[in-house]
């Protein structure tokens, strides 16, 4: 785990990496005048996640903190529950390998059977009883300043990251009121959120007065995720679908995007903001910071 140092970082619990030679590598190649260029690109490598003796998946990650996306993973499909005491979680760097392990053993062969690829990136998939895990669920009445979102946007927009050295890649972060705490970034949104979940999970965090921050695409299972991780406001720089927002609304996710400047648009939820700032007061964002797809 990285600590962050500087003034700008002083919130976070983890920070990104972007200065870290596994995650970025250089590459020559020549822009639209013929002209040499050299740019730094993202790291993509594969990760195995196994539960016990059962392969479960191989994801395509930047691959750091692996033993946090295996748990997250494992957590957010539902493999994972209260009741399951985990006792090892192992990394084997040489095979790109993860194994968690469980007092108890189950058998998920049907869950593996019924997975269906979602509209998400890099290789993002649900099991297709996902949504069993949210009958009943109830999210806590947490209240959620307009100040604090501001707040948020500018912090993480200017936090030095892989995304600002490099491109490509996207960014969740767990937030508590107006502080970053934990900032995640992978190829595929799916991986950034499981990070968090897995570090929540290792380090017994709970998810009733955070708030998650990302830069993806507000899909159905960015939502469910969300609920499951007993986090109540999701907010993203970029828009909604039909399906997530549906399901925000039922079970009662605060679902905010378009996040950019002064303005958000929120779909679900809307009973949790408290309008303490007027947005004429707040900066508008600089283009250095801005990112693509914002307004998607």
């Amino acid at each position: 785990m990285q600590l962050a140092t500087e003034d700008k970082l002083s919130d976070y619990l983890i920070a990104p990496l972007p200065a870290d030679p596994r995650l970025t590598r250089a590459v020559d190649g020549f822009d639209e005048t013929g002209a040499p260029v050299h740019v730094s690109v993202v790291e993509e490598r594969p990760l195995t996640i196994f539960l016990n003796k059962r392969e479960i998946v191989t994801a395509m990650t930047i691959g750091d903190y692996p033993e946090y996306l295996a748990l997250g993973f494992l957590r957010n499909q539902g493999m994972l529950s209260d009741d399951d005491r985990i006792i090892g979680v192992d990394y084997d760097e040489d095979i790109d390998t993860v194994v968690v392990r469980t007092e108890v053993e189950t058998d998920y062969e049907d869950k593996l059977a019924r997975k269906t690829r979602t509209s998400g990136c890099a290789v993002g998939t649900v099991f297709g009883d996902m949504m069993e895990g949210l009958e009943g669920l109830t999210l806590p009445p947490a209240p959620l300043k307009t100040s604090w979102l501001y707040v948020l946007a500018q912090k993480i927009n200017r936090t030095p990251s892989l995304y600002l050295e490099a491109g490509a890649i996207h960014g969740t972060v767990l937030c508590q009121e107006d502080r970053p705490l934990v900032y995640m970034e992978d190829v595929g949104r799916h991986n950034a959120v499981d990070k968090v979940a897995g570090w929540m999970l290792s380090e017994g965090v709970t998810g009733a007065d955070k708030i998650l921050y990302t830069t993806g695409r507000l899909t159905s299972e960015m939502v469910i995720k969300t609920a499951q991780m007993g986090i109540p406001i999701l907010v993203s720089r970029s828009g909604f679908t039909a399906w997530g927002v549906e399901i925000a609304r039922e079970v009662g996710l605060t679902l905010i995007g378009r996040m950019r400047g002064q303005r958000f648009t929120c779909l679900s939820g809307e009973d949790r903001l408290i309008r303490d700032i007027d947005p004429a007061h707040v900066a508008h964002e600089d283009r250095k910071h801005r990112r693509k797809g914002a307004g998607a």
